[in-house]
């Protein structure tokens, strides 16, 4: 049984191939056309999940869309008419696109399949399932328990904002939602908004922001925003939102609560901005301890699943983990839409098709290496046409030259086997430096993402030594849980005035500073040598140099690009960034090896994030 799944028109279109219950590949739009978030019918994906996988168009059994647009029109009707007249800007120019495409979405995507192959009968072969059901099989079922509570929560699907769902075996039943206009991503994306950065994209940068302030906006956010009951259900204010009405997310009445209009992107971050962060974070982690405590009480369940674009608040996803009321929880990597298509592709397998589960013994997302691969003579060819030089080493001097480059606070873009499924990047198409370099988070972020000076570092250690430095006794595969540093790495600075705000920068706060956040904590990426055997033996070969077992891991791209895909955009960003090395397979490549024709800055040839 060949199913396909796709999620598209919104943001993070994406493709996901299914096979008896087995992803044989997925992928995200983006990554084809280099544009961050790509929202458009996810063709390049699709073609390259077929090609991939061998796959003729006629052998797809079912394909299977992530979400039932005639709900959705119908929200955004029932929206305008329960404000109206209010809203009737926004109304009118989001109603010639529905009336021309969304509304008949079926006949679009048909059209849009009829590209690939003209001859497939793509209408019969149509399904439809809803967002936050999507959200929930690419929760649960690759999870690797048998049953589990389901949690998902996002901005909005078609009205539901928040599920939450039991799973046992291959049934999936959903028992409660809460219905827009209230809820959490979209209180989230309200605050992202008012800091200045783009909403769908720019909550990351707030929940990094956050650690420099302090919540001291927190009560006045649970007085006059948003009523919480004691199992975490909510109401929102809406008189101080403008997203059910208008073509923003907050309004005066917003601004006058805090005292500002909503900072220029261009505009220095002030205090206002980092205190707003700490205040919605606290807020958010509040609902969601509430909601989870009550969850494990009213299901009895000790096992939870995550997905939805708030589940990529990793800050939140630590504080539900240790706050000890689930033995164990699992997030989809690709939580956000992206993950609706494997969610969708699943759901159909599971629940309408009635398909027994086999659960996997660490999840079936295999490590969230889905995407594109290139053979080491693909490499060399690609690398040869766009120009580069190069070295060719065999596996031992390959990792012990990668290794001795690293300790020498060098930065390398390594790029190696199938690509990430998600927003992460996971070993695959990273860079990697020196975590023990106090400079390294400042230079990587002005010189090579050319990104705000805040933006923190994820560290990728060795799964058997994560206890050691972190205070965290689970696997964390998918860079989506925040753990405190140990106490013995720690570096406290005892008296003194404390330095306040983005001056704490400079502070060495731990023996990994670089990936150590100014709270003391890090969005921490266990690797196994099961599921990632090159990027464990290229933590192995540093430990043996230094006798540290994690390396900084970010994802192989600049401010605004989606991370690379091929051999030819990893040298592309390598050529634009000051990037001192770069491994593409066991390609070997030196920036002062290159033809100096070739190099070129990219900092501006992407929008902000």
């Amino acid at each position: 049984m060949l199913i396909l799944g796709i999620s598209a028109f919104y943001h993070d279109s994406a493709a996901a191939l299914l096979k008896d219950g087995v992803l044989l590949a997925a992928a995200q739009e983006e990554r084809f056309s280099r544009r961050k978030h790509d929202p458009s019918f996810p063709r390049r994906a699709i073609e390259w999940c077929l090609e991939s996988s061998g796959t003729r168009a006629a052998e797809i059994d079912h394909v299977v869309y992530y979400e039932k647009p005639f709900l959705k029109f119908e929200r955004l009707l029932e929206t305008y008419l329960a404000f109206a007249p209010r809203g009737f800007r926004s109304f009118a120019m989001a109603m010639p696109v529905w009336l021309r495409e969304k509304l008949f979405l079926r006949r679009m995507l048909d059209d849009e399949l009829r590209q690939i192959d003209p001859h497939c009968d793509w209408n019969g072969r149509m399904r439809f399932s809803e967002h936050h059901l999507s959200h929930a099989a690419s929760a649960f079922y690759p999870s690797p328990f048998s049953e589990a509570a389901v949690l998902t929560l996002d901005g909005v699907g078609e009205w539901t904002t928040t599920s939450l769902a039991v799973g046992h075996g291959n049934r999936l039943e959903i028992l409660r939602e809460m219905h827009f206009p209230h809820s959490l991503g979209l209180l989230y994306s309200a605050f992202t908004y008012h800091a200045g950065f783009k909403v769908n994209s720019g909550e990351y940068k707030l929940m990094g922001l956050a650690p420099y302030g302090e919540p001291r906006y927190a009560d006045l956010i649970r007085e006059r925003l948003i009523d919480i009951k004691d199992d975490g259900s909510f109401r929102l204010n809406l008189e101080y939102f403008d997203y059910c009405t208008g073509l923003t997310m907050t309004n005066e009445a917003f601004d006058g609560l805090f005292g500002a209009a909503r900072r220029s992107p261009e505009q220095p971050l002030t205090a206002l901005q980092m205190d707003m962060a700490a205040s919605v974070q606290r807020v958010t982690e509040d609902v969601l301890l509430r909601m989870t405590r009550e969850i494990a009480r009213g299901t009895g369940q000790r096992k939870l699943c995550l997905a939805g674009g708030v589940a990529l608040n990793c800050v939140a996803n630590g504080r539900i983990l240790r706050d000890g009321h689930f033995d164990e929880i699992w997030i989809q990597p690709a939580a956000g839409d992206a993950g609706g298509a494997v969610g969708a592709a699943l759901a159909l397998h599971y629940l309408q098709l009635g398909a027994p589960r086999p659960v996997a013994e660490r999840d079936g997302m295999q490590g969230s290496y889905l995407g594109p691969e290139y053979g080491q003579a693909e490499n060399e060819a690609r690398l040869w046409a766009a120009g580069a030089s190069f070295e060719v080493l065999d596996d031992d001097t390959l990792f012990d030259r990668c290794a001795d480059d690293i300790s020498a606070g060098l930065a390398i873009g390594w790029f190696q086997g199938r690509a990430e499924f998600g927003p992460r990047a996971l070993g695959n198409r990273s860079i990697i430096a020196d975590p023990r370099s106090p400079a390294m988070q400042s230079q990587l972020n002005r010189k090579v993402k050319f990104r705000e000076s805040f933006r923190p570092f994820a560290p990728a250690i060795l799964e058997e030594d994560c206890e050691h430095w972190f205070d965290l006794k689970t696997a964390s595969p998918y860079m989506l849980l925040v753990a405190p540093v140990a106490e013995k790495q720690q570096k406290r600075t005892p008296g003194g005035p404390e330095a306040t705000g983005l001056d704490r920068l400079g502070e060495v706060r731990s023996t990994v500073p670089a990936v150590t956040h100014v709270d003391y904590s890090a969005r921490v990426q266990t690797v196994s040598r099961e599921t990632n055997p090159r990027f464990h033996r290229l933590l192995r070969s540093f430990k043996a140099r230094t006798g540290c077992p994690l390396l900084i891991n970010t994802s192989f791209n600049v401010r605004g690009e989606p991370p690379v895909l091929t051999p030819e955009d990893a040298f592309a960003c390598f050529m634009g960034t000051d990037l001192d090395r770069l491994v593409v397979g066991n390609c070997y490549l030196e920036k002062s090896s290159q033809p100096a024709g070739l190099l070129r800055r990219t900092s501006d040839d992407f929008e902000d994030d």
